[in-house]
């Protein structure tokens, strides 16, 4: 393992208010070595593609509570692609079971829902960032 930190942007895509759980999950992998950039509530796909460039991010974590997921997750993982890029997305949040598929061929890296233990959030989003990018 490198001594670069995986670096994670954090952001609420659309109209979603909710992000008491997305600024725990900051500290969380903070604390777990990870490098977060913390883009906040009612960002677009476009500028999420915007600040992983700028930011040069290996993982972007969304998080969901509107219902919206199906919809603004694959979105964000078209404005990544339309720039080039191939950073894994990972959504937090409420996913139901049967949406799970569809996140899943929409390009999703990974699903993390409510009980997700702390230590679970920052090995499956620093295996992410790993795989992405090898030297951190």
């Amino acid at each position: 393992m490198s001594d670069v930190p995986v670096r994670v942007l954090l952001a609420k895509v659309g109209l979603d208010g909710h992000d008491r759980g997305l600024r725990l999950i900051a500290r969380i992998l903070r604390d777990g070595g990870c490098e977060v950039i913390y883009a906040g509530l009612r960002q677009t796909p476009a500028m999420i593609a915007a600040t992983v460039i700028q930011e040069d991010v290996d993982v972007v974590g969304l998080s969901m509570h509107n219902g919206a997921h199906l919809t603004l997750a694959p979105d964000v993982l078209a404005a990544l692609r339309q720039e080039g890029l191939d950073t894994p997305v990972i959504v937090g949040g409420i996913v139901p079971d049967r949406d799970l598929p569809a996140m899943e061929k929409a390009g999703v890296a990974a699903v993390l829902g409510p009980g997700t233990s702390a230590d679970e959030v920052v090995r499956i989003v620093q295996e992410a960032g790993r795989r992405r990018n090898p030297s951190t």
